[in-house]
């Protein structure tokens, strides 16, 4: 039995990183964007035994009902939890309330993953100790599934080495030989700095997936362009507003 699990902070401070380019209130519009889109996605997907959305926003949670996804409220905590202290809830809650044999955690801010990118996993979660899809330019984890749920802890807070790279070094620490990459440039985008917003604007006009609410919002509110800052260098860039 696979369960999808995706956590979302509150509205009042999520993408954080991106307050140079939006504001709050644009932020809590793009939240809510990628959020229908990812809603649309799921929808339909029939492979899976649930999937849960645990985020502390009523509104989000409203979104989740309407496309048929389980919400569960998020009790926060002050001092604030740890991004794994928080996935470890939500594991454990798959595990006791939903019996959960397998988990498969992804984020609100995949913007371009796709149902066959979730079979795909779902198929290598259900042979496997641990899948992981590497975020394509950080290091990072976009998509993670575990099998059983408690067979290893997450490193998304790990406070040195970035996500990915802590997950596989202490998958091999503890002896897991079950292990598979998925390696997908849709489910390992994800937008989280600047450049992501101009870059997942230009990806979803690539992908013609110009319906989507996200590249609507894009569309109306980005106002910024990027180039190379040197034309040898591919990595660094240079912004402008537009």
């Amino acid at each position: 039995m696979s369960v999808l699990l995706i956590p979302i902070a509150p509205l009042s401070r999520t993408k954080s990183r991106l307050r140079s380019c939006f504001s709050k209130d644009q932020l809590k519009d793009l939240t809510i964007c990628m959020f229908k889109d990812l809603g649309n996605t799921l929808s339909k997907v029939k492979f899976l035994e649930d999937i849960v959305v645990y985020c502390n926003d009523t509104e989000i949670l409203e979104l989740a009902d309407e496309f048929n996804l389980t919400g569960i409220k998020e009790k926060l905590t002050t001092p604030r939890k740890s991004f794994d202290e928080v996935i470890n809830d939500l594991n454990l809650i798959a595990i006791e309330q939903f019996e959960a044999k397998q988990t498969i955690f992804t984020f609100l801010d995949i913007v371009l993953i796709s149902e066959k990118n979730l079979q795909e996993i779902n198929n290598l979660t259900n042979k496997n100790e641990l899948v992981v899809c590497p975020a394509i330019h950080s290091a990072g984890i976009s998509v993670i599934g575990r099998n059983p749920p408690n067979i290893i802890k997450t490193y998304f807070s790990h406070p040195n080495i970035p996500s990915f790279i802590a997950q596989m070094n202490n998958a091999k620490v503890k002896g897991l030989t079950k292990i598979k990459i998925y390696d997908s440039f849709r489910a390992g985008f994800d937008i989280d700095i600047k450049q992501d917003l101009v870059l997942a604007y230009e990806y979803l006009k690539i992908l013609d997936l110009t319906t989507t609410h996200t590249f609507k919002f894009l569309e109306d509110n980005l106002n910024i362009s990027i180039r190379k800052l040197n034309p040898k260098n591919n990595r660094k860039f240079q912004f402008s507003k537009i």
